[in-house]
C-alpha cells in the first residue's frame, strides 16, 4: 500500500477538492459574521445567500450549459431530498453561528466527519485503519487549530452546530448515491434549488415574529459574496464526492478550518500560534495518508443499498428502481424478490430428421 502513487489526473483532482472546496467553504463563518455585523438575521442570511446561489446557477446554466438543465423524475426527487436536508442544516448552522463564536462554530461543525464516518460504517462499507487514523488526526488537527479558545456556554448554539454537522454528513452520503448516475453540475442546480425552496419558506414563516429589515450595504456585499461561495462549494463538493467518494471528500474539505485561519492572517493580519501550526501540520501529515487506491475505489466502486431483503446495485437506472419500489411498498404491492437468471438449458446436438418409411400403394 505504502508504494502506491496518485496519477498525475489523480493529483489534479485530488488537488482541486482539496483546496477549492474547503476554500470555498471556510469562507463562510467570516462572511456571515460580517452579513451579522451589518445588522442581517440568520434567517435572512440562510434565505438570501441559498436563493442568490441557486439564481446565479440557472442563470450561467440556461446561458452557458443546458445540457446540465436536463433530469429525470427519480434524480430529481432524490435531489429535492437532498436539498431539503442540507436546507435545514443551513437553517441550523447561521442561526448556530449567530449564538457562538466563530472558533466553536468551526469545531462544532467539524464533527460532520465522524458523522460521516458513522453513516459509511452503518451503509456497509469497511473502513480501513489508516482511514480511521486519518480521522483521528484531522479532528485532533481542528481543536488545536482552535488553540483550546472554546467555551460551551450557549448549548442552544452547541446543539444547532451539531445538528448542522449531521444534514452535512447526511447531505454527503445521499449525494453519493445519487451521482453515480448524474453529473454534479445537474446534482447542484437541483439540490440548491431545493435549499432555496426549504430556507424561503422558513424565512416567510416568520416574517411576523422578526419582520423584515432592508439589508444595509454591508451585509449584502457580505451575503451576496456568500452566495458565490455558496455555489461554488457545492459544485466543487458533489464533483468531489463523484470522483473521489463521500469520505475521502470529506477527509480534504475538513481542511476548512485551517483555510480560515490563513485567510485571517493574509486579510485580517491574525498571528497564528505554536499550537495552531502544530494543527496545520497534522492536517498535513493527514492529507499525506491518501493512497492511489482511495480514488480508485471510488471510482469504479458500484454500492449497493440494501432495501430490506432486496439489494439493489447502483447502475444505469438505479435511481430510477429505488423510486418504483419505494412505492411500491408504500402502496403495500409485493415486490418481486431478485433472483439470478436460470442457466440456460445444454444445446442438444443436431439429430438428422427421423427417416419415414415409403407407404405401399395400392392398386
Amino acid at each position: 500500500m505504502s508504494n502506491e502513487r496518485l496519477s498525475p489526473a489523480g493529483w489534479r483532482d485530488w488537488l482541486t477538492f482539496g483546496l477549492f472546496s474547503p476554500l470555498f467553504l471556510g469562507l463562510a463563518p467570516i462572511l456571515g459574521k460580517l452579513a451579522y455585523k451589518g445588522a442581517a438575521d440568520p434567517f435572512t442570511v440562510a434565505a438570501v445567500r441559498t436563493t442568490a446561489a441557486a439564481l446565479l446557477l440557472w442563470v450561467v446554466y440556461l446561458l452557458f450549459a443546458r445540457r446540465f438543465i436536463f433530469i429525470f423524475r427519480a434524480g430529481l426527487i432524490s435531489c429535492l431530498v437532498v436539498g431539503a436536508v442540507n436546507g435545514i442544516g443551513s437553517l441550523m448552522y447561521y442561526n448556530g453561528l449567530h449564538l457562538v463564536s466563530a472558533s466553536v462554530a468551526q469545531v462544532l461543525n467539524s464533527t460532520y466527519l465522524l458523522f460521516v464516518v458513522l453513516f459509511t460504517r452503518l451503509g456497509g462499507q469497511p473502513l480501513t485503519h489508516r482511514t480511521l487514523l486519518r480521522v483521528g488526526l484531522t479532528m485532533i488537527a481542528v481543536v488545536l487549530l482552535t488553540n483550546g479558545s472554546v467555551s460551551f456556554n450557549d448549548w442552544l448554539g452547541v446543539v444547532l452546530m451539531i445538528g448542522n454537522a449531521v444534514m452535512f454528513a447526511a447531505t454527503v452520503i445521499l449525494s453519493q448515491r445519487i451521482l453515480y448516475e448524474m453529473p454534479p453540475q445537474t446534482v447542484t442546480l437541483y439540490t440548491l434549488t431545493s435549499m432555496a425552496g426549504v430556507v424561503i419558506i422558513a424565512r416567510l414563516l416568520l416574517i411576523s415574529t422578526i419582520g423584515w429589515q432592508p439589508l444595509t450595504q454591508q451585509a449584502s456585499l457580505a451575503i451576496g459574496a456568500l452566495g458565490l461561495t455558496t455555489a461554488l462549494s457545492r459544485l466543487t463538493l458533489f464533483a468531489g464526492v463523484k470522483k473521489l467518494g463521500g469520505l475521502q471528500t470529506t477527509l480534504l474539505i475538513a481542511l476548512e478550518t485551517g483555510v480560515t485561519l490563513v485567510i485571517s492572517v493574509l486579510f485580517l493580519g491574525d498571528v497564528l500560534s505554536v499550537i495552531q501550526w502544530a494543527g496545520i501540520g497534522l492536517m498535513a501529515v493527514s492529507l499525506s495518508l491518501t493512497r492511489a487506491s482511495d480514488i480508485r475505489q471510488a471510482e469504479t466502486r458500484r454500492p449497493v443499498v440494501h432495501l430490506g431483503a432486496l439489494p439493489i446495485a447502483a447502475g444505469d437506472r438505479g435511481l430510477t428502481t429505488l423510486a418504483h419500489v419505494f412505492f411500491r411498498r408504500r402502496a403495500q404491492l409485493p415486490v418481486p424478490p431478485v433472483s439470478l437468471p436460470a442457466p440456460l438449458p445444454p444445446a442438444e446436438p443436431d439429430l438428422p430428421p427421423p427417416e419415414t418409411a415409403e407407404r405401399p400403394h395400392h392398386a
